[in-house]
């Protein structure tokens, strides 16, 4: 059963464009059976590397909010060591506001330093894409305790689908650690959106990801 994050008769708002919008949906579809190809070529190499490096599930899961609040499970490569969400209390967080981040998190496995500096370790999620879940193009899912501690106007950023890039990600990428400057980005997004706009953020992530400018 669907759960949502917070009292959606409270928090929904007008549904954005980017959701009803068919071409979106169908530059999703195509650019996640691209994506789930690509991973199907290099996951051998990966789950070995993965194994050989920390033995241990090959995949990690997290549940997270989606559109308006509603949860889903999100699926990454596994880029830390077994249990290191029993450990996050013990790493520093870098970023200001809702989310976390350390550029070098003691948790990561040295394979994982590799996936997370690639981008390699969100290619599972193209499975997210395709389901419907996620988008290309959006926000990052955050999880529910980050939205559990949201003010009323950080709830505007769930009103389209999260994606896998973003304005922000493109543009800064892990080097962004305000989380108010990712809401402004976020929002800037929705309002600018057009189908033309996210395949130019979907180029612009790619190149950053060649030039391995960080992990989103």
């Amino acid at each position: 059963m669907q759960t949502s994050c917070f009292n959606v008769s409270v928090h929904l708002r007008d549904a954005h464009p980017s959701v009803g919008s068919k071409a979106k949906r169908l530059v999703d579809i195509v650019g996640a059976l691209v994506g789930l190809l690509i991973t199907a070529i290099i996951a051998i190499p990966i789950v070995i590397a993965i194994q050989l490096d920390d033995p241990g599930p090959v995949f990690f899961s997290q549940m997270r909010c989606g559109l308006h609040g509603r949860t889903f499970r999100i699926w990454k490569f596994r880029s830390m060591v077994v249990g290191a969400e029993r450990l996050k209390d013990q790493v520093e967080n870098q970023a200001k506001g809702l989310i976390f981040k350390n550029e070098d998190d003691p948790r990561q496995t040295k394979v994982g330093r590799f996936l997370r500096r690639t981008s390699l370790d969100e290619l599972p999620q193209f499975w997210n894409v395709l389901k419907g879940d996620m988008s290309l193009v959006g926000t990052r899912p955050p999880t529910p305790d980050e939205v559990s501690r949201y003010e009323h106007h950080h709830h505007q950023r769930l009103s389209v689908k999260p994606g896998l890039t973003g304005l922000w990600q493109a543009s800064g990428r892990s080097a962004i650690k305000d989380f108010e400057e990712i809401v402004t980005m976020d929002l800037l997004y929705q309002q600018n959106w057009s189908v033309g706009y996210d395949l130019y953020l979907i180029f612009k992530t790619v190149g950053a990801v060649l030039a391995s400018k960080g992990a989103c």
